[in-house]
Protein backbone atom coordinates (compact mmCIF):
# COMPACT_ATOMS: atom_id res chain seq x y z
CA UNK A 1 0.00 0.00 0.00
CA UNK A 2 2.90 2.35 1.02
CA UNK A 3 4.83 1.40 -2.17
CA UNK A 4 1.67 2.34 -4.50
CA UNK A 5 1.31 5.81 -3.13
CA UNK A 6 5.11 6.48 -3.68
CA UNK A 7 4.76 5.23 -7.20
CA UNK A 8 1.81 7.81 -7.82
CA UNK A 9 3.83 10.93 -6.20
CA UNK A 10 6.72 9.75 -8.43
CA UNK A 11 4.64 10.00 -11.37
CA UNK A 12 2.83 13.16 -10.49
CA UNK A 13 6.20 15.01 -9.92
CA UNK A 14 7.48 13.64 -13.47
CA UNK A 15 4.49 14.62 -15.07
CA UNK A 16 4.65 18.54 -13.48
CA UNK A 17 8.86 18.70 -14.53
CA UNK A 18 7.53 17.41 -18.23
CA UNK A 19 5.16 20.75 -17.82
CA UNK A 20 7.68 23.25 -16.78
CA UNK A 21 9.48 22.14 -19.62
CA UNK A 22 7.66 23.20 -21.87
CA UNK A 23 6.84 26.02 -20.54
CA UNK A 24 10.34 27.13 -20.60
CA UNK A 25 10.73 26.40 -24.27
CA UNK A 26 7.92 28.29 -25.45
CA UNK A 27 9.11 31.35 -23.12
CA UNK A 28 12.54 31.55 -24.72
CA UNK A 29 11.07 31.70 -27.98
CA UNK A 30 9.78 34.83 -27.76
CA UNK A 31 13.07 36.89 -27.13
CA UNK A 32 14.20 35.72 -30.40
CA UNK A 33 11.34 37.16 -32.21
CA UNK A 34 12.13 40.48 -30.46
CA UNK A 35 15.91 39.91 -31.85
CA UNK A 36 14.38 39.74 -35.07
CA UNK A 37 12.30 42.64 -35.20
CA UNK A 38 14.97 45.22 -33.52
CA UNK A 39 17.63 43.78 -36.18
CA UNK A 40 14.63 45.02 -39.34
CA UNK A 41 14.14 48.20 -37.41
CA UNK A 42 18.04 48.79 -37.37
CA UNK A 43 18.36 48.26 -41.04
CA UNK A 44 15.48 50.33 -42.10
CA UNK A 45 17.36 52.99 -40.05
CA UNK A 46 20.49 52.46 -41.99
CA UNK A 47 18.28 53.04 -45.09
CA UNK A 48 17.60 56.27 -44.48
CA UNK A 49 21.02 57.10 -43.13
CA UNK A 50 22.75 56.28 -46.81
CA UNK A 51 25.85 58.95 -47.39
CA UNK A 52 25.17 61.58 -49.87
CA UNK A 53 26.90 61.60 -52.80
CA UNK A 54 28.84 64.72 -53.97
CA UNK A 55 28.00 65.72 -57.71
CA UNK A 56 28.19 67.96 -59.78
CA UNK A 57 25.67 69.59 -62.05
CA UNK A 58 25.04 71.25 -65.15
CA UNK A 59 22.30 72.91 -67.56
CA UNK A 60 21.40 72.06 -70.82
CA UNK A 61 23.73 74.12 -73.45
CA UNK A 62 22.09 75.58 -77.03
CA UNK A 63 24.06 74.76 -79.79
CA UNK A 64 24.04 74.85 -83.91
CA UNK A 65 24.48 70.86 -85.48
CA UNK A 66 24.04 70.47 -88.55
CA UNK A 67 21.06 68.49 -89.74
CA UNK A 68 22.59 64.84 -91.06
CA UNK A 69 20.88 62.38 -93.11
CA UNK A 70 22.99 58.91 -92.58
CA UNK A 71 23.29 56.62 -95.63
CA UNK A 72 24.81 53.85 -97.03
CA UNK A 73 26.01 52.56 -100.54
CA UNK A 74 28.83 51.61 -102.72
CA UNK A 75 31.23 53.14 -104.95
CA UNK A 76 31.10 52.42 -108.73
CA UNK A 77 32.54 54.44 -111.92
CA UNK A 78 30.23 57.33 -113.38
CA UNK A 79 30.21 55.68 -116.95
CA UNK A 80 32.52 52.43 -117.76
CA UNK A 81 33.08 52.21 -121.45
CA UNK A 82 34.12 48.43 -122.66
CA UNK A 83 36.57 48.94 -125.75
CA UNK A 84 36.64 45.41 -127.99
CA UNK A 85 37.99 44.42 -131.16
CA UNK A 86 36.12 45.44 -134.43
CA UNK A 87 37.37 42.97 -136.33
CA UNK A 88 37.85 39.44 -136.15
CA UNK A 89 40.44 36.07 -136.28
CA UNK A 90 43.40 38.90 -136.36
CA UNK A 91 45.68 38.41 -133.82
CA UNK A 92 46.99 40.88 -130.91
CA UNK A 93 50.74 42.25 -131.72
CA UNK A 94 50.83 44.26 -128.63
CA UNK A 95 49.17 45.57 -125.88
CA UNK A 96 50.08 49.39 -125.06
CA UNK A 97 47.75 50.18 -121.81
CA UNK A 98 47.43 48.25 -118.36
CA UNK A 99 44.81 48.70 -115.31
CA UNK A 100 45.32 51.59 -113.57
CA UNK A 101 46.98 53.85 -116.40
CA UNK A 102 45.60 57.11 -117.18
CA UNK A 103 44.87 57.47 -121.10
CA UNK A 104 43.65 60.49 -123.62
CA UNK A 105 40.91 59.81 -126.30
CA UNK A 106 42.64 58.68 -129.43
CA UNK A 107 45.69 57.36 -127.16
CA UNK A 108 46.64 53.66 -128.51
CA UNK A 109 45.59 51.06 -126.53
CA UNK A 110 46.81 47.67 -128.17
CA UNK A 111 47.48 46.89 -131.99
CA UNK A 112 45.73 43.27 -134.29
CA UNK A 113 48.20 42.06 -136.71
CA UNK A 114 47.83 43.98 -140.27
CA UNK A 115 49.73 42.30 -142.62
CA UNK A 116 45.87 40.69 -144.60
CA UNK A 117 44.12 44.22 -144.06
CA UNK A 118 47.26 46.30 -145.40
CA UNK A 119 47.46 43.45 -148.31
CA UNK A 120 43.66 43.85 -149.21
CA UNK A 121 43.80 47.52 -148.99
CA UNK A 122 46.98 48.10 -151.55
CA UNK A 123 44.60 45.13 -154.22
CA UNK A 124 41.90 47.86 -153.71
CA UNK A 125 44.03 50.76 -154.49
CA UNK A 126 45.09 48.76 -157.47
CA UNK A 127 41.63 48.30 -158.41
CA UNK A 128 40.86 52.00 -158.57
CA UNK A 129 43.66 52.84 -160.83
CA UNK A 130 42.21 50.13 -163.17
CA UNK A 131 38.54 50.74 -162.79
CA UNK A 132 39.73 55.32 -163.54
CA UNK A 133 41.47 53.96 -166.66
CA UNK A 134 38.62 51.98 -167.89
CA UNK A 135 36.07 54.58 -167.66
CA UNK A 136 39.09 57.20 -169.36
CA UNK A 137 38.90 54.71 -172.41
CA UNK A 138 34.84 54.35 -171.78
CA UNK A 139 34.58 58.08 -171.97
CA UNK A 140 36.47 58.99 -175.20
CA UNK A 141 34.28 56.32 -176.82
CA UNK A 142 30.95 57.92 -175.99
CA UNK A 143 32.15 61.17 -176.73
CA UNK A 144 33.21 59.99 -180.25
CA UNK A 145 30.00 58.05 -180.28
CA UNK A 146 27.57 61.29 -179.34
CA UNK A 147 29.59 63.19 -182.53
CA UNK A 148 28.61 60.34 -185.26
CA UNK A 149 25.35 60.38 -184.02
CA UNK A 150 23.00 60.67 -186.71
CA UNK A 151 25.57 60.99 -189.29
CA UNK A 152 25.12 57.31 -190.49
CA UNK A 153 28.67 56.11 -189.75
CA UNK A 154 27.53 54.99 -186.42
CA UNK A 155 24.21 52.60 -186.04
CA UNK A 156 21.90 54.25 -182.93
CA UNK A 157 22.48 50.51 -181.23
CA UNK A 158 26.07 51.49 -180.82
CA UNK A 159 26.24 54.54 -180.04
CA UNK A 160 23.94 53.51 -176.99
CA UNK A 161 25.90 50.79 -176.41
CA UNK A 162 29.16 53.54 -175.87
CA UNK A 163 27.28 55.58 -173.82
CA UNK A 164 25.98 52.52 -171.41
CA UNK A 165 29.55 51.40 -171.51
CA UNK A 166 30.73 54.95 -169.92
CA UNK A 167 28.12 54.83 -167.12
CA UNK A 168 29.07 51.12 -166.29
CA UNK A 169 32.71 52.00 -166.01
CA UNK A 170 32.62 54.93 -163.91
CA UNK A 171 30.02 52.63 -161.57
CA UNK A 172 32.71 50.73 -161.44
CA UNK A 173 35.07 53.39 -160.50
CA UNK A 174 32.87 54.01 -157.88
CA UNK A 175 32.72 50.55 -156.39
CA UNK A 176 36.56 50.54 -156.29
CA UNK A 177 36.63 53.78 -154.52
CA UNK A 178 34.17 52.30 -151.60
CA UNK A 179 36.11 49.12 -151.55
CA UNK A 180 39.71 50.94 -150.64
CA UNK A 181 37.55 53.14 -148.00
CA UNK A 182 36.36 50.15 -146.77
CA UNK A 183 40.12 48.42 -146.33
CA UNK A 184 41.61 51.60 -144.51
CA UNK A 185 38.37 51.66 -141.84
CA UNK A 186 39.75 47.70 -141.37
CA UNK A 187 43.23 48.78 -141.44
CA UNK A 188 42.13 51.77 -138.82
CA UNK A 189 40.50 48.93 -136.81
CA UNK A 190 43.76 46.96 -136.40
CA UNK A 191 44.74 49.91 -134.04
CA UNK A 192 41.85 49.92 -130.91
CA UNK A 193 41.99 53.37 -129.28
CA UNK A 194 41.02 55.27 -125.89
CA UNK A 195 37.51 56.59 -127.17
CA UNK A 196 38.16 59.48 -124.19
CA UNK A 197 40.13 59.79 -121.35
CA UNK A 198 39.81 57.91 -118.57
CA UNK A 199 41.13 55.17 -116.02
CA UNK A 200 41.98 51.59 -117.44
CA UNK A 201 40.07 49.46 -114.92
CA UNK A 202 40.39 46.06 -116.58
CA UNK A 203 42.22 44.49 -119.32
CA UNK A 204 41.99 41.34 -120.88
CA UNK A 205 43.98 41.82 -123.68
CA UNK A 206 46.80 39.86 -124.15
CA UNK A 207 49.51 39.69 -126.86
CA UNK A 208 49.12 36.62 -128.93
CA UNK A 209 45.37 36.32 -128.13
CA UNK A 210 42.85 35.71 -131.43
CA UNK A 211 40.49 39.47 -131.25
CA UNK A 212 37.10 39.00 -131.68
CA UNK A 213 34.74 41.51 -132.45
CA UNK A 214 32.61 42.50 -129.67
CA UNK A 215 35.01 40.85 -126.99
CA UNK A 216 36.44 43.31 -124.23
CA UNK A 217 39.42 43.50 -124.47
CA UNK A 218 39.97 47.06 -121.45
CA UNK A 219 37.41 48.93 -119.62
CA UNK A 220 37.29 52.51 -118.86
CA UNK A 221 35.92 54.53 -116.40
CA UNK A 222 35.51 58.12 -118.44
CA UNK A 223 37.19 60.70 -116.93
CA UNK A 224 38.51 58.57 -114.01
CA UNK A 225 34.99 60.21 -112.32
CA UNK A 226 33.48 57.88 -109.88
CA UNK A 227 30.44 58.13 -107.75
CA UNK A 228 28.57 56.59 -104.57
CA UNK A 229 25.58 55.18 -104.95
CA UNK A 230 23.64 55.69 -101.66
CA UNK A 231 20.68 54.28 -100.28
CA UNK A 232 18.40 56.41 -98.42
CA UNK A 233 14.76 55.73 -96.73
CA UNK A 234 12.00 56.94 -98.87
CA UNK A 235 10.54 58.89 -95.68
CA UNK A 236 14.20 61.13 -95.81
CA UNK A 237 14.15 60.63 -99.64
CA UNK A 238 12.46 63.85 -100.74
CA UNK A 239 14.53 66.00 -98.75
CA UNK A 240 17.61 65.49 -100.62
CA UNK A 241 17.79 67.59 -103.88
CA UNK A 242 21.02 67.98 -106.21
CA UNK A 243 23.69 70.12 -105.45
CA UNK A 244 23.48 68.84 -101.72
CA UNK A 245 26.67 68.76 -99.95
CA UNK A 246 28.23 65.28 -98.72
CA UNK A 247 30.63 63.91 -96.84
CA UNK A 248 32.07 59.99 -97.36
CA UNK A 249 33.65 58.16 -95.27
CA UNK A 250 36.09 56.01 -96.93
CA UNK A 251 36.55 51.61 -95.10
CA UNK A 252 39.76 53.15 -93.73
CA UNK A 253 38.09 56.06 -92.14
CA UNK A 254 39.44 58.94 -94.50
CA UNK A 255 36.77 61.35 -95.15
CA UNK A 256 35.58 62.31 -99.18
CA UNK A 257 33.59 65.75 -99.53
CA UNK A 258 30.86 64.96 -102.68
CA UNK A 259 27.86 66.82 -104.06
CA UNK A 260 24.49 65.18 -105.19
CA UNK A 261 24.43 65.20 -108.94
CA UNK A 262 20.66 63.70 -109.16
CA UNK A 263 18.44 61.54 -107.05
CA UNK A 264 16.62 58.27 -108.90
CA UNK A 265 12.57 59.04 -109.73
CA UNK A 266 11.82 55.59 -108.49
CA UNK A 267 11.89 53.71 -104.85
CA UNK A 268 12.98 49.90 -104.79
CA UNK A 269 9.15 48.31 -103.48
CA UNK A 270 11.22 45.64 -102.04
CA UNK A 271 13.91 48.03 -99.62
CA UNK A 272 11.56 50.76 -99.44
CA UNK A 273 15.02 52.79 -100.68
CA UNK A 274 15.83 55.27 -103.14
CA UNK A 275 19.04 55.78 -104.85
CA UNK A 276 20.72 59.41 -104.79
CA UNK A 277 23.70 59.59 -106.99
CA UNK A 278 27.01 61.76 -105.54
CA UNK A 279 29.59 62.64 -108.04
CA UNK A 280 32.87 62.37 -105.98
CA UNK A 281 36.10 63.97 -106.89
CA UNK A 282 37.81 63.64 -110.46
CA UNK A 283 41.13 62.14 -108.41
CA UNK A 284 38.74 59.62 -106.04
CA UNK A 285 39.46 62.01 -103.45
CA UNK A 286 43.49 61.02 -103.61
CA UNK A 287 42.94 57.37 -104.52
CA UNK A 288 41.48 57.43 -100.70
CA UNK A 289 38.05 55.85 -102.40
CA UNK A 290 38.09 53.49 -105.43
CA UNK A 291 34.80 51.94 -107.61
CA UNK A 292 33.35 48.66 -105.99
CA UNK A 293 33.61 49.72 -102.54
CA UNK A 294 31.28 49.87 -99.78
CA UNK A 295 31.28 53.24 -97.92
CA UNK A 296 28.96 55.50 -95.43
CA UNK A 297 27.91 59.19 -95.60
CA UNK A 298 25.97 61.90 -94.75
CA UNK A 299 23.99 64.45 -96.29
CA UNK A 300 24.08 67.70 -94.77
CA UNK A 301 20.99 69.56 -94.83
CA UNK A 302 21.29 72.47 -92.84
CA UNK A 303 21.90 73.72 -89.25
CA UNK A 304 19.37 73.24 -86.50
CA UNK A 305 19.49 74.99 -82.70
CA UNK A 306 19.53 72.65 -80.68
CA UNK A 307 19.43 71.24 -76.59
CA UNK A 308 22.27 69.27 -75.27
CA UNK A 309 23.91 68.07 -72.21
CA UNK A 310 27.24 66.25 -71.69
CA UNK A 311 26.75 62.27 -72.20
CA UNK A 312 27.86 61.93 -68.99
CA UNK A 313 24.77 63.73 -68.06
CA UNK A 314 22.47 60.93 -68.71
CA UNK A 315 21.42 57.21 -68.14
CA UNK A 316 20.68 54.73 -70.57
CA UNK A 317 18.33 52.04 -68.94
CA UNK A 318 16.06 49.82 -70.87
CA UNK A 319 16.18 51.36 -74.08
CA UNK A 320 15.24 54.87 -72.25
CA UNK A 321 16.93 58.19 -71.29
CA UNK A 322 17.13 59.65 -68.15
CA UNK A 323 18.59 62.81 -66.55
CA UNK A 324 18.79 63.30 -62.52
CA UNK A 325 17.41 66.68 -61.75
CA UNK A 326 18.81 68.34 -58.70
CA UNK A 327 15.63 69.51 -55.97
CA UNK A 328 15.35 71.51 -53.04
CA UNK A 329 13.74 68.92 -50.96
CA UNK A 330 10.92 69.87 -47.98
CA UNK A 331 13.94 69.40 -45.19
CA UNK A 332 16.02 71.54 -46.60
CA UNK A 333 18.76 68.91 -48.47
CA UNK A 334 19.93 68.62 -52.01
CA UNK A 335 18.08 65.33 -53.49
CA UNK A 336 17.75 64.14 -56.69
CA UNK A 337 14.70 63.69 -58.95
CA UNK A 338 14.77 61.04 -62.00
CA UNK A 339 13.15 62.44 -65.04
CA UNK A 340 12.64 60.68 -68.34
CA UNK A 341 13.88 62.16 -71.37
CA UNK A 342 13.89 62.01 -75.03
CA UNK A 343 17.31 61.87 -76.36
CA UNK A 344 18.73 62.31 -79.93
CA UNK A 345 21.78 62.82 -81.85
CA UNK A 346 25.22 62.77 -80.31
CA UNK A 347 28.20 64.50 -81.40
CA UNK A 348 31.55 64.57 -79.84
CA UNK A 349 30.75 63.74 -76.05
CA UNK A 350 27.09 66.12 -76.06
CA UNK A 351 23.70 64.33 -76.67
CA UNK A 352 21.02 66.20 -77.85
CA UNK A 353 17.55 66.09 -75.75
CA UNK A 354 14.58 66.29 -77.82
CA UNK A 355 11.99 66.34 -74.94
CA UNK A 356 11.79 66.32 -71.23
CA UNK A 357 14.04 68.85 -69.65
CA UNK A 358 13.68 72.21 -69.31
CA UNK A 359 16.19 74.92 -70.66
CA UNK A 360 16.94 75.95 -66.88
CA UNK A 361 16.67 72.62 -65.57
CA UNK A 362 19.46 71.63 -63.08
CA UNK A 363 20.85 68.07 -63.74
CA UNK A 364 23.68 65.85 -62.28
CA UNK A 365 26.68 65.94 -64.63
CA UNK A 366 28.29 62.92 -64.23
CA UNK A 367 28.35 59.50 -62.13
CA UNK A 368 24.24 59.13 -62.91
CA UNK A 369 24.87 55.17 -62.72
CA UNK A 370 25.47 55.32 -58.73
CA UNK A 371 21.94 57.68 -57.98
CA UNK A 372 18.73 56.40 -57.44
CA UNK A 373 15.54 58.63 -57.31
CA UNK A 374 15.14 60.29 -54.39
CA UNK A 375 18.93 60.49 -53.29
CA UNK A 376 20.07 62.92 -51.24
CA UNK A 377 23.08 64.80 -52.54
CA UNK A 378 25.53 67.72 -51.99
CA UNK A 379 26.68 69.93 -55.20
CA UNK A 380 29.76 71.03 -55.37
CA UNK A 381 31.66 73.04 -58.09
CA UNK A 382 34.49 71.17 -58.97
CA UNK A 383 33.44 68.02 -61.43
CA UNK A 384 36.39 65.98 -59.67
CA UNK A 385 35.47 65.95 -56.81
CA UNK A 386 31.85 64.59 -57.77
CA UNK A 387 31.12 61.25 -57.39
CA UNK A 388 32.47 60.63 -53.94
CA UNK A 389 30.27 59.55 -50.86
CA UNK A 390 30.06 61.94 -47.55
CA UNK A 391 27.98 61.79 -44.34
Amino acid sequence: MRRGAIMAVAAAAALAAGCLGTDKTTVTAAPASAGASSSNASSATSSRARPALTVAVTTPDKRRWRRLVPATGDIAAWQEVVISAEISNFRLTAVSADVGDRVRQGQLLASIADDTVAAALAQSTAAVAEADAALQEARANAERARQLRGSGAMSEQQVRQYLSAEQTAAARLQSAHARVQADRVRMAQTRVLAPDDGIVSARTATVGALAQSGQPLFRLIRGGRLEWRAEVPEATLGQIAPGTRTTLTAPDGSRVNGKVRTVAPTVDPATRNGIVYVDLPSDGGKALVRAGMFARGEFELGQDEVQTLPQSAVLLSDGFAYVFRVEQADDGAARVAQAKVKAGRRSGDRIEIIDGLGADARVVAQGVGFLADGDAVRVTTTPSAAGTATQ
